[in-house]
């Protein structure tokens, strides 16, 4: 009886190959040949799991964006008591900036799908959508911290979740650019999140 394949399992395992070569030689290093080599399949399974090199790379690219949003939404679900607005905002963001040590590969990815995402409208189009979840949970954490009167009222949810993210990228390029540590990126991160508790009643 022939083998079942798990084509799901498999698709998984070449998206895991895209990404760890994606971060050790950058973007021109996904060939089909290469990727097959990494994922330990052969060249025909790699080409009847994805019909050429730029579905690979569109579902290598939803496969970290899915990483990237699980890693901030479990922050929260595993909050098993109330949490402080300030506490949620440091570690979602932190997990979104991919600032600690075992997340370098992720943001070497992410990075580089960004840089190629104006050659592609496709790539555009994943990375849109991932932005305005990630937007959207920010703005729901800033709204979560003014209900419970320790963000300052007087801010407009909706554009500091566009500074914060914006932000967040940010210190994930630099970092990657030895231009910051992680720790400092850390504190530059703290440093805008504290501003908007600034007056807050909470704080006082």
């Amino acid at each position: 009886m022939p083998k079942q394949v798990d084509y799901e399992d498999r698709r998984q395992r070449i998206a895991d190959a895209v990404c760890t070569l994606i971060a050790s030689s950058g973007m021109e290093a996904v060939s089909l040949r290469d990727v097959a080599a990494q994922a330990h399949v052969s060249m025909g399974a790699v080409q009847r799991c994805f019909r050429n090199k730029q579905d690979m790379l569109l579902f290598a690219l939803e496969h970290i964006t899915q990483h990237v949003s699980e890693r901030a939404d479990r922050r929260i679900a595993a909050t098993s008591t109330p949490e402080a607005a300030s506490t949620l905002l440091s570690h979602t963001l932190a997990e979104i900036a991919l600032l600690d040590e075992g997340s370098t590969k992720q943001a070497h990815v992410w990075l580089a799908f960004v840089a190629q995402a104006p050659a592609s409208e496709k790539l555009t189009a994943v990375l849109h959508e991932t932005y305005a979840k990630l937007h959207d949970l920010v703005v729901w954490l800033i709204r979560y911290g003014q209900d419970t009167q320790e963000v300052r009222q007087d801010l407009d949810p909706d554009l500091e979740a566009q500074t914060l993210l914006a932000l967040a990228d940010g210190l994930t390029a630099h970092v990657l650019a030895g231009h910051h540590t992680s720790t400092a990126a850390l504190a530059v991160l703290q440093h805008h999140i504290d501003r908007l508790l600034e007056d807050s009643p909470a704080c006082g």
